[in-house]
């Protein structure tokens, strides 16, 4: 077996690092065949999948040779009655989805751009979407993972298991590692059942107490949303609040909220079919448009700073810009493109100083290149940092695995 390789090219750079060299395993042997290789010849490597979320980290300190993974999209094992999956790293959401739609079964894991992002890509990036408010993030649907170390030799750990690394929880940790860990080739999901129906009612034209009172509400009748989003629209909010199940389950929910917004005096209304859909596309344009894109975290119970100040302070420098909030979540996302670099730069700098002192943070997932080398792109370290290092000593004690792309220079 010989993985395929050629030149690098700038389409294969990451962050404007061009790797001289391109491998593309087809099989899981061929990449571990390739990793060694790289571990031999003392390659500093990154890990492409789709490249959704190249712009997630820092430039690599130094780059090599890619590892793309795309040719690794085989469908492992599926087991409906399980309700579990096992697929290699380079599959595509969208295919994953296609293949588990055929058992009335999916995976909870609405990350951006499904036609593209992989497997192994969003794992390793964290990604997620809306549906994270009812299903959690990646690491509560990882079971278990197949990888090559940084030395070229295999491991598993997980669900399905027939050989451990004695001392480490390696799904959870591969989870947001963004390649500097290791290299991802198969990952097993805890997947659902598709529902019979979803309804979306929506809240126009609130402000931020509207939606943080409404959201309480919600939770203290122990409603069970599976997405909840607060889109700006100028200066106010357009809340779009998802329920999925069966078709007598969603409408008892439905009629629920409306009737607590009601008593609120929040008038809404259940959306048609075509204009629930245009909603989530306004949500996934946020997400997937942009040559800035951001993602905001802190405290839910500080919502209305973050609506009232630090995401204007970002939309402010932005033309256009658009925002979309996860109330429950804490989190948002603004995306949008420079009225001005300079502008830009003071604006992240001044909303992520706002936000850390709340105790949240503030990680740039794309950027223009006129303004990367003047904001780091994940804020100060957390207090952690030491133990992520030591990881990455563990792990990759060469240093040769995307470096330089992880918090703190990792």
């Amino acid at each position: 077996m010989v993985t395929r390789e050629r030149p690098g090219t700038a389409a294969d750079a990451v962050q404007g690092a061009v790797p001289r060299l391109v491998l593309e395993p087809s099989t899981v042997e061929e990449a571990v065949e390739a990793m060694a290789r790289a571990a031999a010849e003392k390659l500093a490597l990154a890990f492409v999948g789709g490249g959704t979320d190249l712009g997630l980290g820092g430039r690599p300190s130094r780059l090599d040779a890619v590892l793309r993974t795309g040719a690794l999209s085989r469908l492992v094992d599926h087991a409906p009655a399980d309700q579990v999956v096992t697929a290699e790293a380079g599959m595509t959401l969208a295919a994953l989805s296609e293949v588990l739609a055929r058992h009335r079964q999916r995976l909870a894991l609405d990350a951006p751009f499904p036609g593209r992002a992989t497997v192994g890509g969003v794992v390793a990036a964290n990604a997620f979407g809306p549906r994270r408010a009812r299903f959690g993030a990646a690491r509560d649907l990882v079971l278990g993972v197949s990888l090559v170390r940084a030395d070229g030799v295999a491991a598993r750990g997980g669900a399905k298991v027939v050989k451990n690394v004695a001392g480490f929880d390696l799904p959870r940790l591969m989870v947001g590692s963004l390649g500097t860990l290791a290299l991802l080739t198969r990952v097993t999901f805890r997947v659902h059942p598709l529902p019979e129906t979803e309804g979306t009612v929506l809240f126009p034209g609130l402000d931020v107490d509207q939606v943080r009172s409404l959201s309480a509400a919600w939770r203290a009748a122990q409603l069970e949303p599976v997405s909840a989003v607060a889109l700006f629209a100028s200066d106010r909010l357009d809340l779009g609040v998802r329920f999925e199940g069966f078709e007598a389950g969603v409408a008892d929910q439905v009629g629920r909220l409306l009737e607590l917004s009601r008593k609120a005096g929040i008038p809404g209304e259940r959306l048609p079919a075509p204009g629930a859909a245009g909603f989530w596309a306004r949500h996934d344009a946020v997400r997937e448009r942009g040559s800035l894109r951001v993602k905001l975290s802190a405290p839910p119970s500080r919502l209305g700073e973050m609506a009232r100040s630090w995401l204007p302070t970002l939309l402010g420098e932005l033309s256009p810009g658009a925002a979309a909030v996860y109330p429950t979540l804490g989190l948002a996302f603004a995306s949008g493109e420079p009225a001005s670099a300079a502008g830009l730069v003071a604006g992240v700098r001044d909303a992520r100083a706002a936000i850390v002192a709340a105790g949240g943070s503030l990680t740039i997932g794309e950027a223009p290149a006129a303004i990367r080398p003047a904001v780091d792109p994940w804020g100060p370290p957390p207090p952690s940092i030491d133990l992520m290092r030591a990881l990455k000593e563990r792990f990759d004690p060469e240093r040769r695995l995307a470096p330089g792309r992880f918090v703190g220079g990792i």
